[in-house]
Order: structure tokens, then sequence, then C-alpha cells
């Protein structure tokens, strides 16, 4: 299981926050608050990773810093959505032990969900997959 600073589990939902939104660039970090998306990607860059800032779409076909996986592992991304398109997907991050963190407007505040607790949602029904990030950051 992954373990994050306590900062990271009060951030609070911003639908407006998503990589590439205007402002964000200006002021990164999670104390405005984030989507999703940008969760998740402050996540991994917490751990070193690098995930590209693109819309989950370009994201799911990206290949050049990103790769799909079957079998996730703790800091792979994880998509989901109404139907196994990935535009438009909600994004979260592989915790390990069967577990996803993210961040949704349901809830407000980063979460813990299983598979199960996904697939009970209509907005979530449906797994796009699992892409792992493999570019480092240089910091």
């Amino acid at each position: 299981m992954i373990e994050l600073p306590d900062t990271f589990w009060e951030v609070r939902y911003v639908g407006a926050r998503y990589p590439g939104a205007a402002g964000v660039r200006e002021r990164p970090g999670l104390a405005e608050g984030a989507n999703c998306q940008l969760f998740a990607f402050e996540v991994l860059w917490h751990f070193g990773l690098a995930p590209p800032e693109l819309r989950s779409s370009e994201l799911w076909s990206d290949t050049a810093t990103t790769q799909r996986v079957t079998v996730p592992q703790p800091l792979d991304l994880v998509l989901f959505n109404t139907t196994p398109d990935p535009w438009g997907a909600h994004i979260g991050v592989w915790a390990g032990d069967e577990q996803v963190l993210h961040l949704c407007a349901e809830v407000g505040t980063p979460a813990l969900w299983n598979l199960a607790m996904f697939a009970a949602r209509p907005s979530y029904r449906a797994l796009v997959g699992f892409k792992r990030v493999t570019a480092r950051s240089s910091s």
C-alpha cells in the first residue's frame, strides 16, 4: 500500500483544476484543490514519476511515457468510465491490496475504494484499464 503525507488526504475536489487548465500551471500543487486527474498526477510526482499532462483519452493512447498493463502495481493509473471509452474517464492510482486511491466529487476528498465500489456506480462501472507511467521526474 502506498503511503502519503497527510496533506494529500485533505485535498478537496475542484473540477476546474485539471492538468492544462488555465491557472493550474501558474499555481501547481493541491492547495487549491484538484480534479481526479490532477490529484492522481500529483501523487505520481510525489513518488518521482512524470506523468504526461494529457487528458484521459490521450493518456490512454500514449506510448511515449506510459504503457498499458493488465496486472496493476502500486502507482499505476486506473481509468474508469460509464463505458470502456477512455474519453472523459475518471482516473485514480492503484494503491495495492486491491485498492484505488482517487478524488471524486461524490466524496469531495481523497478516498480508497476497491473495484467493486467503482462497479456499483454508473459513472465508474466500466474499468477502461491500467496505465503504467514509465517516465521519471528529473528532481
